[in-house]
Order: structure tokens, then C-alpha cells, then sequence
């Protein structure tokens, strides 16, 4: 049990620092009506840590990331919360799903979910926030909402979503090779999730590069 428990904690570990090396490698704004709002994968091994072990152990990730972020880039206790809410309403809610329905389908209906919890939560405390941050009017905030703040928090959920499908199974067999994993803690992707996952994060990205002018 002792065994058990440490190379959980290792795991644990190793996806904080994978998120982290993303957050500190791949950070920019997706939608140009937000600029200040800016994109960056940590969810993805957030999320993959809640398929893995759990929605406590997406917590503890998003937590744990949040506070090093404020570490290394800086920022205030907001842009703690801010992450926070943001990566465990998304991620927290699709591993909750995964866990009651741990199926191929339970991981598809999970992450929509989590997509449309996210999206929702982040309007609110969008609308509660960002004047406080940015010393913005409330009116202000209610304009950016749907040109800007919706269809970020869309996009970036359906980015981390896709990849989510296409890298989870990759990863965690990477770690049941190493034996840090067990042998039950997989999913049963196939083919037609990768496809799916694939669609997904190519919609997302060539969504963002139509709303930058780029094509």
C-alpha cells in the first residue's frame, strides 16, 4: 500500500512538472477581442491526471501549478483563483464523469461538460474580476463577453480536448512501462477517439488562425 501511495504521489509529481514546463513554454492570446486572456496547455495534463486518479488529484494539480505560476510569471492572488477556477471546473468536471462512467463515451461526454462548465463559470467570474484586475467598468466586461470571453474559454477547451484524446493513452502506457502506473489505470481509446481528438484540436487551431487574420 506504502509502494502504492509513493509512486502515486511520483506520477502526481511528474504531471505537475509536465504541466509547468507547458504553462512556461506555450503561453499567447487566442482570440483577439481578449489579448489579455492568453492560452496555455497545462490543462491538458490536468485533465489527463483527473482521468488517471480522480478529480481530488486534478485539484491538487491545478493548485499546485497555480501557485508556481504566480512563482515564476508573477501576479496576484486573483490570478491564482482565476487559474484555479478556470482549469478545475473544466478538468475536475470531465475526470468526475470519467469516474462515474468509465467508458470511451464517459470520457467524450466528461469533457464536453467540463467544456460547458468552464465556459460558464469563467463568464461569471469574468463579469466579477476582471474590473477588479484590470480596473475595467462592469459594462465594459459585458461587451467583451460574447465576442471574446466565450468563444476563448470555447477554444481553448476544445484545443485541451482534442489533445486530451489524442496523447492520454500514449502517456499513461508511457508510465505503466515505467511500473509507476498499474496496468488497470487506462482507457480504452481507439482509433476513432484519436480521429476525434485529431478533428478536435485541428478545428481549434484553424479557429484561432481564421480569428488572427491568418488565412
Amino acid at each position: 500500500m506504502e509502494n502504492s501511495k509513493t509512486k502515486k504521489i511520483t506520477v502526481i509529481g511528474l504531471l505537475c512538472a509536465m504541466a509547468m514546463v507547458l504553462n512556461l513554454l506555450i503561453s499567447f492570446p487566442i482570440v483577439p477581442a481578449v489579448p489579455f486572456l492568453k492560452f496555455d496547455p497545462k490543462d491538458i495534463i490536468i485533465v489527463i491526471g483527473g482521468f488517471m486518479y480522480g478529480p481530488m488529484t486534478a485539484l491538487i494539480i491545478s493548485a499546485i501549478t497555480s501557485v508556481l505560476e504566480l512563482l515564476f510569471r508573477g501576479g496576484t492572488i486573483l490570478d491564482v483563483l482565476m487559474n484555479m477556477i478556470a482549469s478545475c471546473t473544466y478538468a475536475c468536471t470531465a475526470a468526475f464523469i470519467y469516474k462515474k462512467m468509465h467508458t470511451k463515451q464517459g470520457a467524450m461526454i466528461g469533457l464536453i461538460v467540463g467544456t460547458l462548465f468552464n465556459c460558464v463559470s469563467m463568464v461569471i467570474w469574468n463579469y466579477i474580476v476582471t474590473p477588479i484586475y484590470y480596473g475595467m467598468p462592469r459594462e465594459a466586461v459585458v461587451n467583451l463577453l460574447l465576442p471574446g470571453i466565450v468563444p476563448f474559454n470555447l477554444i481553448k477547451c476544445g484545443i485541451n480536448s482534442g489533445a486530451t484524446l489524442l496523447i492520454y493513452k500514449p502517456i499513461v502506457t508511457a508510465l505503466r512501462h515505467s511500473v509507476l502506473v498499474k496496468e488497470s489505470t487506462h482507457v480504452s481509446t481507439s482509433k476513432g477517439m484519436a480521429a476525434v481528438g485529431g478533428f478536435l484540436f485541428v478545428s481549434a487551431l484553424l479557429i484561432v488562425c481564421t480569428l488572427n487574420g491568418m488565412f
